[in-house]
């Protein structure tokens, strides 16, 4: 069996990490993508280091999506793309509210020529309403929604503001425009018809923010931290020096009993130092030295995570992805698979994170050049040869052809 979306047509007209990271993912479940660039291309290209056209940032979020370039400021080209739309499935943009409707191309024109398009755009704050407009990138998206203050506040007060070096509203709202994709689609398969998608990065960091609750609410714990916490998780040194934390606060009521149980050690409970939450956050560092000196006791990190394991406390030890790449489970599970750079060499990229008992995933294919499918795209739609070479030489078409053909 091919992949699940096998069949299905994505239109991509993003750029950078979003609406890229959107689209991929429906390609690694099997859709056909077919990625539209302007002229000045998508500058996630050239983010360094590059080798040519291609970078691996660039090559993780489009590897294997096919690839035209088209001036959507030359005459002809909004007709040219309404072409490849027509039976489009999918279309996945993320442009500032409105920008491909000053083009003609908004889901409402498009909607015209095919009623069953599923069409997704992801902005800051949404199409409509008093923040539609502004500009939004994933460090300023998270500062407004709290998610730069939960870890300055997590760091300390004393720690220097900073940004997290992962676009996380970025990433998150590429997911979530996906699962809502997939709505439409299964509602589609009941109605026969499209809808429109509005996505907004702010609204995402709020919903998958799972201590929102809290802050909504105008809820503070205090000393005693949420047993599904994770700001209260220790580091520990294994036997051999090993570097690694713990999914188990040892501040919390309901988790620190379970040190008790795997040290043997029920008279920590009547010690007046971890008597309680706020007793054990302040002689945090004492306890950390009786534990910590406890698992030094063991002859490896495979007896103590067995013990700990007995205990339901999970760990893991801190590893770079360059150690995790050279492991036995990612042999396993294929989490590295490599494609060309296009320019001699190879790029490794992250794997799929699903297995399908029946759907067989193809291989991650190669990042292409800018417009390098014009011909082949255009050719399947039925024009000649002669009316994509006059499109080059007109600047409506960009870039690169075929590789087997030329212009």
């Amino acid at each position: 069996m091919p992949g699940p979306l096998h069949g299905l047509k994505v239109i991509d007209f993003s750029r950078v990490l979003a609406g890229p990271l959107c689209a991929r993912t429906l390609l690694d479940l099997g859709a056909d993508v077919l990625k539209v660039e302007p002229p000045r291309p998508d500058v996630s290209r050239f983010s360094p280091p590059s080798n040519g056209e291609i970078s691996g940032y660039y090559a993780q979020q489009n590897a294997g999506k096919r690839n035209v370039s088209i001036d959507l400021n030359k005459p002809g080209a909004r007709e040219l793309v309404l072409r490849f739309c027509e039976d489009a499935d999918i279309i996945v943009e993320n442009f500032r509210a409105g920008a491909l409707g000053f083009f003609g191309l908004g889901y409402e024109e498009i909607a015209k020529v095919n009623p069953r398009v599923i069409y997704a755009s992801i902005t800051g704050y949404g199409q409509k309403g008093p923040w539609q407009g502004r500009m939004a990138y994933a460090p300023t998206v998270q500062a407004e929604t709290g998610f730069t203050q939960n870890s300055h506040s997590h760091y300390g007060a004393e720690t220097a503001w900073q940004t997290d070096s992962l676009s996380h509203a970025d990433v998150y709202s590429g997911l979530q425009a996906t699962i809502a994709l997939l709505a439409a689609l299964h509602e589609r398969e009941k109605t026969g018809k499209g809808q429109y998608i509005d996505v907004a990065m702010a609204a995402t960091l709020i919903a998958i923010n799972e201590k929102a609750h809290l802050e909504l609410n105008d809820i503070d714990l205090g000393d005693e931290p949420g047993v599904l916490g994770a700001t209260d998780c220790p580091f520990f040194r294994g036997p051999d020096d090993e570097l690694f934390t713990v999914a188990t606060s040892l501040v919390s009521s309901l988790t620190f009993r379970q040190y008790l149980a795997a040290m043997h050690r029920p008279d920590l409970a009547k010690d007046e130092r971890f008597s309680s939450a706020s007793a054990r956050r302040t002689n945090f560092d004492a306890l950390h030295r009786i534990i910590q000196d406890w698992m030094l006791s063991f002859a490896d990190m495979k007896s103590l995570e067995a013990q700990l394991d007995e205990s339901k406390i999970a760990m893991g030890e801190v590893k770079s992805l360059r150690d995790l790449r050279e492991s036995e489970w990612a042999e396993y599970w294929g989490a590295v698979q490599v494609v060309s750079d296009r320019n001699g060499g190879e790029i490794k990229l992250p794997g799929r994170p699903w297995k399908f008992s029946r759907s067989e995933l193809e291989p991650i294919g190669d990042p292409a050049l800018q417009g390098e499918h014009n011909y082949d795209v255009f050719a399947e739609l039925g024009f000649s040869a002669k009316e994509i070479e006059d499109y080059h030489a007109t600047g409506v078409l960009v870039g690169r052809v075929s590789a087997s053909r030329s212009v």
